[in-house]
């Protein structure tokens, strides 16, 4: 897929590919590995029957039942396949000038039909914007299908957190972390004039997008068909990550991720330029807090 190596250090093609990510957020490759037909094929076959639909009739309606399967990539050889290619990876890696590795898969029978919303509140780093995810459509997809949209150009947009919208989020992971976002980000298409674009994909292609791009799912409006997909989440290493829905970033509370690397299943830990960082909520207590619980009090 990819062109040899220039004396600059990247090819046409990445640079072509950077451009895109910089100015739309988005960029669209063919997946590079030369058995993905016969992987899509044994994902369909071995996933399908957990979803609880009737895929051999033509006629039902394919929008019931479970519409997800978060981390097949544990049981599913050629779920990881997809998610550890090392094409990508490396591409990924150049792109962003750290090494990436992958640490969550979803596999879809449908769209989403989900509304606008940008992964960095779900997933974000310090420093920002070290995320992106990789969408692989596993057939052609109409537009009767539920396509996903993108809001191009919304990447570059302010990361919402929960100090831009008034809200408290640590300790709030009972609630919703997408919810509560909506109408800002509302604002900000009306504000900029942006509208939803749809990407009518090929089989075999992937749409990579960066970490604050507004995207979803359009409305299904022929429920017979299927919209087969996987989405692959990528980190870069040496960085904090966390869930910004659930923290609050000023007071220093951060609701990290404890992460491990789809590609080798090793621990990938938070950390701040080479220093690694603890989770305070899974750290053993400190010297004065036990200090503390061992001294009586003076009455």
């Amino acid at each position: 897929m990819f062109e040899s190596e220039p004396l600059d250090g990247f090819t046409d093609q990445e640079k072509a590919l950077a451009r895109q990510l910089h100015d739309d957020g988005f960029g669209v490759i063919d997946f590079p590995d030369p058995d993905i037909d016969a992987r899509i094929d044994r994902i369909q076959r071995n996933l399908g029957p957990g979803f609880g639909i009737d895929f051999a009739d033509p006629a039902a309606d394919k929008t019931r039942g479970e519409r997800r399967i978060q981390d097949a990539w544990r049981s599913d050889e050629d779920v990881h396949a997809i998610a550890s290619n090392g094409q990508v990876l490396d591409l990924l890696s150049r792109l962003y000038g750290r090494r990436a590795f992958p640490f969550q898969t979803l596999n879809f029978p449908v769209g989403t039909q989900q509304a606008a919303h940008a992964d960095s509140v779900h997933f974000s780093s310090l420093p920002e914007r070290f995320m992106c995810g990789v969408w692989l459509a596993m057939e052609d997809v109409p537009a009767e299908a539920g396509p996903l949209f993108y809001v191009r150009g919304s990447h570059r947009w302010p990361i919402f957190t929960n100090a831009l919208i008034g809200r408290r989020g640590y300790g709030s992971e009972l609630q919703s972390a997408q919810d509560p976002y909506g109408d800002a980000w509302q604002a900000m298409c009306e504000t900029h004039g942006k509208t939803q674009e749809t990407f009518l994909a090929r089989k075999g292609q992937a749409l990579i997008w960066c970490a604050n791009l507004l995207h979803g799912g359009s409305r299904q409006t022929d429920p017979t068909l299927t919209r087969w997909s996987q989405v692959t989440h990528y980190f870069f290493e040496d960085c904090i990550y966390y869930t910004p829905a659930f923290s609050d970033e000023p007071l220093g509370r951060l609701a990290l991720r404890n992460l491990v690397s789809v590609e080798d299943g090793t621990p990938r830990p938070n950390s701040y330029l080479g220093e690694a960082v603890a989770d305070p909520r899974r750290s053993p207590p400190g010297l004065a807090a036990r200090l503390k619980r061992r001294i009586p009090r003076r009455r």
